[in-house]
C-alpha cells in the first residue's frame, strides 16, 4: 500500500483488543490532511479475506443501477447492496468487523456506524468518480466512513474539494481499512479510476453513520 502525498503526520493507536477474531486495532497509522480531515490506514486488517470476497460474490443480492447524467442514462460502472440499520449482514465478520470499529472510534466525531454498503468492482472498466459523501448530516458535519477492501487491490485516491491531481494514492485490497474521518466528507473527494491494466476484482464495503450517505 503506496501513500503519496506531503505533511504527513503518522501516529499509533493505543493497543486494544477487537475481538471476535479479529485482530487488534493497534497497528493503524492516522495521516493528517489540510482542512481538518485524516485518514487511517491498518493493511491486511481482516483474516482470510479470498475466502470472504468469494462469499460476499456469490451471496450478496447485487443490483445493477442507472444514473442520468448529461441527458441520457447510463449503467453505474460497478454492482451494488446496501444494508441498512435493521438488516443483517451478508457475512458474520463484517458484524464483528463494525463492532470493532465502533469500540475503537467511539471517541471521534461522527457517531457509530450504523448502514453499510457494498461496490462490486468487476474489472478496471468499473470505477467511481470524484465525490465526498456529503449527502445528510456529512454535508455540514464532520463524519467518518470506513473502507474495508476484499479481493485484488485497486486505486483510490483522495484530493482537496475542488478539482487538482489526487494528493493522496492508496491501493486498497485483500483486507485492507481504511478509514476517513474529521471533514474528510466536506472538504476532500475520493475516487476510484478506471484503469486499462489488467485488475481482477475487488469488493469495498463501507461503513456509515446514520444520516450519511
Amino acid at each position: 500500500m503506496a501513500v503519496v502525498f506531503q505533511g504527513s503526520l503518522f501516529s499509533e493507536s493505543p493497543p486494544e483488543a477487537s475481538g471476535g477474531g479479529l485482530p487488534a486495532l493497534s497497528g493503524v497509522r492516522r495521516t493528517v490532511l489540510a482542512h481538518g480531515a485524516w485518514i487511517d490506514l491498518l493493511p491486511g486488517w481482516l483474516p482470510d479475506p479470498d475466502a470472504l470476497f468469494e462469499h460476499l460474490a456469490e451471496t450478496v443480492p447485487w443490483r445493477a443501477e442507472e444514473r442520468e447524467m448529461y441527458e441520457r442514462v447510463v449503467g453505474v460502472p460497478r454492482l451494488l447492496a446496501h444494508y441498512g440499520e435493521q438488516a443483517e449482514l451478508p457475512h458474520p465478520l463484517l458484524a464483528r468487523a463494525r463492532t470493532a470499529l465502533n469500540v475503537r472510534y467511539a471517541a471521534e466525531s461522527g457517531g457509530p456506524f450504523r448502514t453499510s454498503g457494498l461496490c462490486y468492482y468487476r474489472d478496471g472498466r468499473d470505477s467511481v468518480a470524484w465525490h465526498g459523501d456529503r449527502s445528510g448530516r456529512g454535508r455540514t458535519h464532520d463524519t467518518m466512513v470506513a473502507i474495508l477492501s476484499v479481493g485484488e487491490p485497486r486505486a483510490l485516491q483522495l484530493r482537496p474539494r475542488g478539482g487538482g491531481p489526487a494528493q493522496v494514492r492508496l491501493s486498497l485490497g485483500h483486507g485492507d481499512l481504511l478509514v476517513m474521518g474529521g471533514s474528510c466528507q466536506r472538504t476532500w473527494d475520493h475516487a476510484v479510476p478506471k484503469t486499462a491494466r489488467p485488475v481482477g476484482p475487488r469488493i469495498s464495503i463501507q461503513f456509515r453513520p446514520r444520516g450519511v450517505s
